[in-house]
């Protein structure tokens, strides 16, 4: 998802945190070779601070599942698709964004494509709690490391 891109390296810029991880998002179709994000999704994000306009549609290639040590899925079908192409040793790695929510009870972050602006807004409130939770998440992680 290219807004919880945005919405988590936002998080990540404001406590310093960008040295230690990297971030890329993906699709699991090839709909949109090299296109900017939906205009409504860019819309609305924008409202919140969010500058969307400089990513671009790429699709989840074989070195992603090597090369990153979490990837993030927002819904189910979009998890099965990833699971299907990913190797064994690395399959521990696929989540759901929805994990990391702090409070909400969602089970995954919905598609807002097919609703109006209200669809839009919930998504980037769900994004922003989880990535919340996510920004925690790499803390613990990397103070582990260190």
């Amino acid at each position: 998802s290219p807004t919880a891109e945005a919405v988590f390296f936002k998080r990540l810029s404001e406590r310093n945190l960008l040295n230690k991880v990297q971030i890329d998002s993906a699709g699991t179709h090839n709909f949109h070779p090299n296109a900017p994000p939906d205009e409504r999704s860019q819309k609305h994000a924008l409202k919140r601070g969010y500058d969307l306009s400089q990513l671009r549609a790429r699709p989840v290639v074989d070195g992603d599942f090597e090369e990153f040590d979490l990837l993030l899925t927002m819904d189910w079908d979009n998890r099965a698709l990833l699971e299907e192409r990913c190797p064994a040793p690395h399959l521990h790695k696929i989540r759901g964004l929805a994990e990391f929510l702090l409070t909400s009870q969602a089970p995954v972050i919905p598609d807002p494509y097919f609703g109006g602006d209200q669809g839009f807004e919930q998504v980037l409130d769900l994004i922003e709690e989880a990535s919340e939770g996510l920004v925690k998440f790499v803390i613990q992680k990397t103070a582990n490391i260190q």
